[in-house]
């Protein structure tokens, strides 16, 4: 984009290519322009009423010949709309003669000018915001820092009776990670962390341990004795999934976002902290030995190396062939994007758009007994199916599934 264009109320540039059998002037190719497009078009398009108006520029030509030929750059700036600057643009190259010589045009690009603009606007504030920073003093500084830790706070929300502090993501996420006071909800916040909720004290509150039964559960504690306290109390009544603690001597609220990430990286299945950590030891008594074979027992079919080998109750099995039937029946749905909802005797009572299908399940108010749907199957359908009773989820495949009730079974093709 040249410095001499108009660029007042310009939104395009036309850029064509003309090359001419013979030597020709800048006024006989404006002239050609103008004539020979002249009733091609309709009366809103003409390119005098145009330029006479305002809605295109002034035409601009550069040429110079060369052995006989001339050869140069045609340049219209236009206001018009997106499919008005294609259509004059296509346009020019129905011009076949420049005076008295054979020519050629050829629409080389349309550019747009506000793209161009944007451009210019984007550097010159990546500038300006360098400048800023640069210029900004330890006081500026401490204001800005200020303004951040006041959206913090107002992005906390509340869970519970007991209006517990928790990130914005506490009521739908379906994994939780239980921290000890507001200060550490607000600083896993900083790091975009949401899905947190605190116990407010050494005294969790029952609320935390309902909630923890129904989501996958990460306990957060700070690496001293406070924490060691918590996280014992929270084991008795809770139902937690992974333990993760913060460096010794050290409290989640201090942390650095590079030791959040790498305590919630390291996490542990309970099992496995408990077999390696005399949390629950001896001196708690015959309550917490039992709590810790609790947390044993509720693990050893995921973690089976880190607990001893003890007798399961056998899971319900479903004959091959109904499997074979139901896997057959969801093949039906491949590829459109629906599923249905069974009863005992496998007949549809009703069929559903798999974007819908945890409403749908949700809302279900009778005798259902599966669902089989054309997706995924995650922990939040099986939490759900669980709720309303169903006992078969069938889909292609699943997917991040830490908790599954004993009373849900799960049908996938692969």
């Amino acid at each position: 984009m040249g410095k001499g264009e108009e660029l007042t109320t310009t939104k395009y540039l036309i850029h064509a290519q003309i090359t001419a059998n013979g030597i020709v002037e800048k006024p006989d190719v404006v002239g050609a322009v103008f004539g020979q497009t002249e009733g091609l078009l309709s009366n809103d398009l003409d390119l005098r009423e145009l330029q006479r108006t305002g809605r295109i520029g002034r035409i601009q030509v550069n040429i110079h010949s060369n052995s006989g030929r001339a050869k140069g750059e045609i340049v219209i700036p236009s206001s018009l709309d997106r499919v008005e600057t294609a259509i004059l643009a296509a346009s020019l190259e129905t011009i076949n003669r420049v005076g008295p010589c054979e020519a050629e045009i050829k629409t080389l690009k349309v550019e747009d000018v506000r793209a161009v603009k944007r451009e210019q606007v984007v550097n010159r504030a990546k500038e300006i915001y360098k400048n800023m920073v640069e210029s900004v003093g330890p006081a500026s500084m401490k204001m800005i820092e200020e303004v951040r830790e006041a959206m913090r706070v107002h992005e906390i929300s509340e869970y519970g009776d007991d209006r517990l502090p928790a990130g914005p993501s506490i009521h739908t996420s379906d994994a939780i990670i239980v921290v000890e006071g507001r200060s550490d909800v607000l600083n896993l916040l900083k790091y975009g962390i949401k899905n947190t909720v605190a116990v407010e004290g050494v005294s969790v509150p029952h609320s935390i341990g309902e909630l923890s039964k129904k989501r996958t559960t990460t306990a957060f504690v700070d690496g001293d004795r406070g924490g060691e306290l918590i996280l014992k109390e929270l084991l008795q009544i809770g139902d937690v999934d992974y333990i993760t603690r913060a460096p010794k001597g050290k409290e989640v609220e201090d942390l650095e976002k590079d030791e959040v990430l790498i305590a919630l990286r390291d996490k542990v299945p309970t099992a496995q902290f408990l077999a390696s950590h005399n949390i629950l030891n001896e001196s708690n008594g015959n309550h917490k030995r039992d709590n810790n074979k609790k947390f044993q027992n509720r693990n050893s079919k995921r973690h089976q190396k880190f607990t001893p080998r003890e007798e399961v109750a056998p899971e319900p099995v479903i004959e091959d062939d109904e499997v074979t039937l139901m896997k057959d029946m969801l093949r039906e749905f491949e590829g459109t994007g629906s599923g249905a909802i069974l009863d005992e005797a496998l007949n549809m009572t009703k069929e559903v758009e798999v974007e819908n299908i945890y409403e749908e399940i949700k809302n279900i108010d009778g005798t259902a007994d599966s669902v089989i749907f054309d997706g995924v199957i995650s922990q939040r359908l099986v939490d759900v199916a669980s709720e309303k009773g169903i006992k078969k989820l069938v889909a292609f495949k699943s997917m991040n599934i830490v908790k599954k009730p004993h009373e849900v079974k799960l049908i996938t093709i692969d």
